[in-house]
C-alpha cells in the first residue's frame, strides 16, 4: 500500500524571537537568547528514526551566529528555507526593509548552507499585498505563509480557502505565476490549523485525524513546529500561559507520534 505524502516543517526561531516574548515586560535571565536551538538535534534524531525528510525555515540571523546548526541540517538531507533575517512582522516595516529581509535572508542562508534556498515562510504568517511580487523579485519559487483557516481574532485567517498547492495568482489577483503557494494544513470542516499552537491546544490525535482526512481528499497536509516548543521554557513575566502549554517533553512525544504515522514525510520543494 502506497503511503500518502505529508510535510512536517520546522520554523527555526528562538523563544526570544516570538512576539509573545518581545511584547512581555520581563526578559530572559543572563545572556542566553537562543533558547530552543538545542531541540534541533532532537528533531533531527526523530526525522532520522522514521526516514523522514523535512524543510527547515530558518531565521538567517541564527544561521550567521550558528552556521554549524545549518550544516548539520543540510548534512542530514533536509531542505533549508527562509524565515526572514530578524523574524520581524513584514506588515510592520516599510517596503525597503521588507526587500532587505527577503534578500538578506536568502543570500545568507545560501552562503551558509551552500545550497539553493527557494522557499519562504513569513513570521506569524504576516504578509502584505505585494508579498508574492517581492518574493519573485528576490528569487524565491514558493511560499508557505497562508493558512486557509477561519478568522481567528487576534491571530490570522478568514481571507483564503484554497487548501492545496497552487500558483500565487490563485490566492492574490495579479500575483506572479512563477511563485507557488503551499498553504499550511487546516482541519476540514472546522478550518482551524492542525499544528503550531493548535497541536498543543487540541492534542496529537486531533492533528493526526486532520492529516488522514486531508489525505483522503488528495491534499498533502503541511504541518509546522518550532524548536522552542520542544524544550522546557524559562518563565518570563508577561509571556502568556498558553505559550508554555504542553511544551517540552509533551511536544517531543507528539512529534514522534506524528512521524510514526503511515505517511511519507517529504521536503516542501518536492511538492
Amino acid at each position: 500500500m502506497v503511503r500518502p505524502t505529508a510535510v512536517l516543517s520546522v520554523d527555526v526561531e528562538c523563544f526570544s524571537h516570538i512576539p509573545a516574548y518581545r511584547n512581555a515586560h520581563g526578559s530572559l535571565a543572563g545572556s542566553d537568547t537562543d533558547v530552543g536551538l538545542s531541540a534541533i538535534e532532537v528533531l533531527l534524531d526523530r526525522y532520522d528514526a522514521y526516514d523522514a525528510v523535512g524543510t527547515f525555515f530558518v531565521v538567517s540571523d541564527i544561521a550567521e551566529r550558528h552556521p554549524e546548526i545549518i550544516t548539520r541540517i543540510v548534512d542530514a538531507g533536509h531542505e533549508i528555507g527562509s524565515h526572514t533575517h530578524r523574524h520581524v512582522h513584514l506588515s510592520e516595516i516599510d517596503t525597503a526593509e521588507r526587500r532587505d529581509e527577503l534578500r538578506t535572508s536568502r543570500e545568507t542562508l545560501e552562503r551558509v548552507a551552500d545550497s539553493p534556498v527557494t522557499g519562504f515562510r513569513a513570521p506569524s504568517f504576516d504578509i502584505t499585498t505585494d508579498h508574492f511580487t517581492e518574493l519573485a523579485a528576490a528569487g524565491y519559487e514558493y511560499d508557505s505563509s497562508i493558512v486557509p483557516c477561519r478568522s481567528i481574532p487576534g491571530w490570522y485567517g478568514g481571507e483564503h480557502t484554497v487548501q492545496e498547492p497552487a500558483p500565487a495568482s490563485r490566492f492574490v489577483e495579479g500575483a506572479p505565476s512563477t511563485v507557488t503557494e503551499l498553504p499550511v494544513a487546516v482541519m476540514p470542516g472546522l478550518r482551524l490549523p492542525l499544528t503550531g499552537t493548535w497541536l498543543r491546544f487540541f492534542g496529537v490525535k486531533y492533528t493526526i485525524l486532520g492529516m488522514k482526512l486531508l489525505a483522503r481528499r488528495g491534499i498533502v497536509p503541511i504541518l509546522y513546529i518550532h524548536p522552542w516548543e520542544l524544550v522546557d521554557l524559562p518563565r518570563v513575566d508577561g509571556v502568556p500561559r498558553r505559550v508554555y502549554w504542553r511544551t517540552g517533553e509533551w511536544l517531543q512525544n507528539a512529534v514522534e507520534r506524528i512521524l510514526s504515522e503511515r505517511f511519507t514525510f517529504v521536503p516542501m520543494n518536492s511538492l
